[in-house]
């Protein structure tokens, strides 16, 4: 009898992207990392080798010779690998093809799952580029997981959307794993859960979601956590989604509960929050890394919101209560 126990911890987190004085949305640098696996924490079943975000630009080189020679391949070749991938493409247009999967059109909204000792091969299109999460691991309960057919591989392409959440399961992971605290490689593997069992829901109640509408908003969304360290114009941003702003105003409050000016506010906010529990940063770095305009600007802003400052809120949750 197959059973494990899964215990999910919801956690805001915000991935930090660098700053730059062109509007060029979601193009955030090339983050990633690749992980030692001990013994001990292959006996948990499942354990997680890479995680990463890449953003290719148009008309440039693909993949990034970044990467380990395990890991790098030439797309008119191909590559086998010794694990699986979660591979969500976020912005652009591709094509994938695999010993299972004839070339197929790959758009924005999709993942494309990759097997063990299975070849693949996979790019983005030179004139639009795009932006792929990714996400290798391996391990019983995964092998489990496919003879029971919960992943078939005769379907490596699945359509679940844009959705700011997945997106952001990715960021934590990308996180825990830079981070590489104690434990990290169980907390990974909660995280591969989630984006498994999200992938399965948002890919079979498809239907459901696509609206044109809320795909849009959610595409909005993930620009903002994007581009948390940087300012934004939300009329381009619109304009870019291909709607107006009175529509996108309208809507994204509708849908979000907050205008779209308000709802990148309170992202600010809460990596501030973030920031001020998680790190010793000085309060102005903090305000600079969030680009406002002053030290005087964020202090009010915090202090408008949270009724306290923050150094007061940093005394009071911060490391200094821990101490």
């Amino acid at each position: 009898m197959f059973l494990f126990i899964y215990i999910c911890i919801f956690v805001e987190e915000i991935s930090r992207s660098p700053k730059s004085v062109a509007m060029r949305y979601n193009d955030k640098g090339i983050d990633f990392k690749y992980l030692l696996v001990s013994e001990k924490d292959k006996m948990f079943g499942l354990t997680v080798n890479t995680v990463g975000f890449q953003p290719v630009a148009p008309n440039s080189l693909y993949p990034s010779t970044e990467h380990p020679k395990s890991y790098y391949f030439n797309p008119k070749k191909g590559r086998v690998l010794s694990e699986y991938q979660f591979v969500y493409i976020s912005k652009g247009k591709g094509v994938f093809s695999s010993a299972n999967t004839k070339k197929t059109p790959i758009k924005k909204g999709q993942v494309m799952f990759l097997f063990p000792g299975k070849w693949h091969s996979y790019q983005p299109l030179k004139e639009t580029g795009w932006n792929e999460y990714y996400i290798g691991f391996e391990g019983d309960i995964i092998n489990t997981l496919i003879e029971k057919n919960f992943l078939p591989s005769q379907n490596q392409v699945l359509d679940v959307g844009v959705n700011e959440e997945l997106v952001n399961l990715f960021l934590i992971a990308i996180k825990v794993a830079k981070e590489d605290k104690k434990s990290a490689q169980q907390y990974l593997a909660g995280i591969v859960f989630h984006i498994l069992g999200m992938i399965l829901s948002l890919s079979q109640n498809r239907s459901y979601d696509a609206n044109e509408s809320t795909q849009v908003i959610e595409r909005a969304k993930i620009i903002m956590r994007e581009n948390i360290h940087k300012e934004i114009d939300i009329k381009e941003i619109a304009s870019n989604l291909g709607t107006s702003y009175s529509w996108f105003r309208k809507f994204f409050k509708e849908y979000t509960g907050y205008p779209p000016a308000q709802y990148f506010q309170e992202l600010k906010l809460r990596k501030a929050k973030e920031l001020l529990t998680e790190t010793s940063l000085p309060i102005k770095e903090i305000a600079y890394e969030l680009n406002f305009s002053s030290i005087e600007y964020f202090l009010s802003f915090f202090k408008q919101r949270v009724n306290i400052t923050p150094s007061e809120y940093r005394k009071i949750n911060g490391t200094d209560k821990q101490q």
